[in-house]
């Protein structure tokens, strides 16, 4: 076998730099009451968000039954659809460049 298929492989990759977010999904997001602001803290608080992570995306698997203002780092076309049509509001937390020049 060659050389150079002998050696383990070294280099630069952008692993470390992704930005890793923590799934919700839409219908977990039924257990909190009509009307209710959903964010981050909240979401650890009842048990949906676990580990660590850059912050919450939320994706549109199952149907929303209620009116929710919800806070994520992220959303799905879809997700953010579903949550307009039942008349709530979807926020993204814009990071500063303070913040983002930390890492």
């Amino acid at each position: 076998m060659p050389l150079a298929r002998r050696l383990p492989k070294r280099g630069f990759n952008n692993k470390r730099f992704a930005t890793v977010y923590i799934a919700v999904n839409l219908d977990s997001l039924n257990q909190f009451e009509d009307g209710a602001r959903v964010n981050e803290a909240q979401l650890r608080k009842v048990g949906l968000v676990n580990g660590r992570g850059d912050g919450v995306k939320i994706l549109a698997r199952g149907k929303l039954e209620k009116k929710l203002t919800v806070f994520a780092a992220a959303f799905s076309a879809s997700a953010k659809a579903a949550i307009e049509e039942k008349g709530g509001t979807c926020e993204t937390a814009a990071k500063s460049a303070a913040d983002t020049s930390k890492k």
